[in-house]
């Protein structure tokens, strides 16, 4: 796997237009070596050309309320001018009457005093009215307004959003699908989430892991910094160097295996074109090198809680005690009590029950 790769992704915040069912209409294959704004995939748009539907039809009521607001405002607010020219009209002609009736009664002026008084208190009461209708009418506008440009900016920010349901390499190289939940591979008719649409990645190959796992008897042995020697198993006879990166702190149990293994992650320090993501690998950790040692088979080894012995072919057979040191799976060192050159049996011999065990000197 890549050490480092980059997200190919749909449109982000579809959420937000309450799309939450996205499919993948087309996809190229998986390997293809695209460059940058290169094809990828196409998503289904039925959901979102309901959601563009859906708003069309909220940015036409908002159209139609917007000019109801601004007809019914135009009209309100002409009454009320009207209205206002119509009370000054009767403030000037009651005004003209009272300057007419000061050769008339005491009365009959005090009633026309009385009536521009009254028609004067009537033309500002309508002038005050008309003050709070107009700021009535523009805070209706201003909420209209509002209405009709938040519709459009939706409908507009739908019909961008469309170009991105069409898919393209964001920068070159080799497409990756993403895996779904389950671990599967994704493929034309797969949905992707809504909150993280990944399709796909472009591993960067300049920089390659490999990930294994150890049983956990051996994971002891395996530590950060320790060389390794990876193989791919389609191609055995190439080899790359790298090194131990991670240990796992904690096991897990594999599909169809009891036993528990414990996660390794290994940088490849080498670059080859061969290697691919997702191909096989075999990963020889060298947990100890020595320059010098005497080894024999692990199986030429046997023992019980206090000692360690060999069975050496020496014209007869001795039961010699050994010192041991390291071991793999195949070999074991051997400290004391073998010279190089001597023959040691595999298999203990019919009389091993009765032979002495000959002690280390």
């Amino acid at each position: 796997m890549a050490e480092k790769a980059e997200k190919i992704k749909g449109p982000d915040g579809l959420q937000r237009y309450r799309i939450y069912d996205i499919k993948i209409e087309d996809i190229i294959a998986e390997g293809t070596m695209v460059k940058e704004g290169d094809y990828i995939a196409a998503l289904d748009q039925s959901e979102l050309n309901n959601r563009m539907n859906d708003t069309q039809l909220d940015l036409d009521k908002a159209e139609g309320q917007h000019l109801q607001v601004k007809l019914d405002t135009a009209l309100s607010l002409r009454d009320a001018r009207e209205n206002i020219r119509n009370l000054i009209d009767n403030y000037e002609q009651n005004k003209l009457i009272l300057e007419q009736s000061k050769y008339e009664p005491p009365a009959t002026i005090k009633q026309a005093e009385l009536s521009l008084n009254k028609s004067q208190r009537a033309v500002e009461e309508a002038k005050e009215n008309y003050k709070i209708k107009k700021n009535q009418a523009i805070a209706r506008m201003q909420e209209a307004n509002s209405n009709l440009q938040k519709s459009r900016n939706q409908l507009q920010s739908l019909v961008e959003m469309q170009n991105l349901f069409t898919i393209n390499a964001p920068a070159s190289g080799m497409f990756i699908y993403e895996r779904e939940w389950g671990g599967t591979k994704i493929k034309a008719g797969s949905q992707i989430s809504t909150w993280d649409p990944v399709v796909g990645t472009l591993p960067d190959l300049r920089s390659m892991q490999s990930k294994t796992f150890i049983n956990e008897v051996d994971i002891s042995k395996v530590r950060v910094g320790q060389p390794v020697s990876i193989s791919l198993d389609a191609y055995p006879q190439g080899q790359l160097k790298g090194e131990v990166l991670e240990v796992a702190n904690m096991g897990e149990k594999r599909k169809n295996d009891d036993s528990k293994v414990f996660e390794v992650i290994i940088k490849i320090t080498e670059s080859d074109s061969t290697y691919r993501p997702g191909m096989t690998t075999s990963n020889q950790i060298v947990t100890t090198a020595l320059d010098s040692a005497l080894l024999i088979p692990i199986e030429a080894v046997f023992g019980d809680d206090n000692h360690r012995w060999v069975y050496v072919k020496d014209g007869g057979i001795d039961k010699r005690e050994v010192e041991v040191g390291t071991a793999n799976d195949i070999e074991i060192v051997v400290l004391k009590g073998l010279q190089e050159g001597e023959v040691v049996l595999l298999n203990e011999p019919a009389d091993a029950k009765d032979m002495k065990l000959i002690p280390l000197k």
